[in-house]
């Protein structure tokens, strides 16, 4: 069994949001992009669930890729969304195409089969079981539907922590360190 420390559930301050947002994820949204495109194909003209969305950057990652995409994204954070709204409002064509709700991943209101594909990406750190709602994801999307996921591989060693921030953070403002750094370190 995989040792976890959970995170705040919902990042719902203004300031949370701010430095989240402010932080460079364009490669690793590239990646999950990619790889849900290359599980799923191009999008079918159904709505894809992005499940804690937080402030949209992976929705409109995918409608960049993928002009056909159209995305509901959900998350806890209401300041989170309220980031991606404002996104969202500037109406490009790849942000118009992003829908954003407040929702909880632990009680997806929708019934089975709504949704083209189900995506999200490292949330399971914020949720206390995740493997409840998780087993009810895949369920929301239409059958044989991918339900894309992606969260931290764990704790490394606190040596690798260094590292991993220097790497992947390293050009970010000191509050975005920290918040990438949280994700690693044991507390």
């Amino acid at each position: 069994m995989l040792h976890r420390v959970l995170e705040p559930e919902a990042m719902d301050t203004p300031e949370d949001a701010r430095d989240y947002d402010a932080m460079d994820h364009s490669a690793v949204n590239a990646r999950f992009v990619a790889d849900f495109l290359a599980a799923h194909g191009r999008c079918q003209g159904g709505e894809i669930l992005d499940v804690g969305t937080g402030t949209a950057r992976i929705a409109i990652a995918l409608c960049q890729s993928d002009p056909t995409a159209r995305v509901l994204g959900i998350d806890l954070a209401e300041a989170m969304l309220e980031r991606a709204r404002r996104k969202r409002g500037r109406r490009r064509p790849d942000q118009a195409a992003v829908a954003c709700l407040q929702g909880d991943a632990k009680a997806l209101a929708w019934p089975d089969g709504r949704f083209e594909a189900v995506m999200s990406n490292t949330i399971v750190h914020h949720i206390p079981d995740p493997a409840r709602p998780w087993r009810r994801w895949p369920a929301r999307s239409r059958p044989a539907a991918p339900c894309s996921s992606a969260t931290w591989p764990g704790h490394p060693p606190s040596r690798e922590v260094a590292t991993l921030v220097a790497f992947y953070a390293g050009g970010e403002a000191p509050a975005a360190r920290a918040l990438f750094e949280h994700h690693f370190t044991p507390r």
